[in-house]
């Protein structure tokens, strides 16, 4: 009976969106199977924002973000590499490393990352600043059912995790459009100010399932 209980309490599901406003998801350990497993029924990009916040105290490789169809694994990715400065955006499996990144550990960060097809061209604004602006990939739609993952990087459509690429820490504010968010709506994203939800993934109406040891919480604020 107990062992039935833990089963229960390790793998949860939303039968039904939720609003998660002033929660967050906390990923305690570094395994290869602990993730969410966020839902959309869109299948067709021409081009997309993420935007999400994310507290770690990792220095390893890590990922922030993982969306994979069966074309490709990496068709959108947000991934923060070991060097303190440099944080990569995967799209249709073609990345681009942003470097001189104030990456800050122990603290929330806000993290928006946009693609367009075409124009091909990607930028990165982590706690409001931004990138330059880099070439990937132009022409070609992310297509096909999505599989998107918070915790885990697939390597594979749904699953080829790696626990040295796991992410530690606690996510929150998880939102995703079908469009390129201006610079204003970013900054209003980034000062929860007024901004328009997420089309794809809305953190306030959110459909999404736990696998493993991860725990949805009331957010952590820090006051000084």
């Amino acid at each position: 009976m107990k062992f039935l209980l833990l089963l229960v309490m390790l793998t949860a599901c939303a039968a039904t969106p939720q609003d998660l406003s002033g929660k967050m998801f906390t990923f305690p350990q570094q395994t290869s199977t602990a993730h969410v497993k966020l839902s959309t029924t869109r299948e067709d990009f021409s081009a997309v924002t993420v935007c999400l916040r994310s507290f770690t105290d990792l220095s390893r490789n890590h990922v922030l973000f993982s969306l994979a169809t069966p074309s490709a694994a990496n068709d959108l990715m947000i991934f923060k590499w070991a060097p303190a400065n440099q944080i990569e955006i995967a799209a249709r499996n073609v990345g681009a490393v942003f470097d001189g990144q104030e990456y800050t550990l122990n603290a929330w960060l806000s993290v928006c990352a946009t693609w367009d097809s075409a124009s091909g061209l990607e930028q990165l604004w982590l706690n409001g600043k931004p990138s330059s602006r880099k070439f990937t990939s132009a022409g070609s739609n992310i297509r096909g059912r999505a599989i998107i993952t918070l915790g885990q990087e697939q390597d594979s459509y749904g699953g080829g995790f790696d626990a040295k690429q796991s992410f530690v820490g606690m996510i929150s504010d998880v939102h995703m459009w079908d469009y390129v968010l201006s610079p204003y709506e970013i900054h209003c994203y980034m000062d929860n100010i007024n901004f328009t939800p997420g089309n794809v993934l809305n953190w306030r109406a959110l459909d999404f399932q736990i696998t493993g040891r991860v725990l949805l919480e009331e957010k952590q604020n820090i006051f000084h």
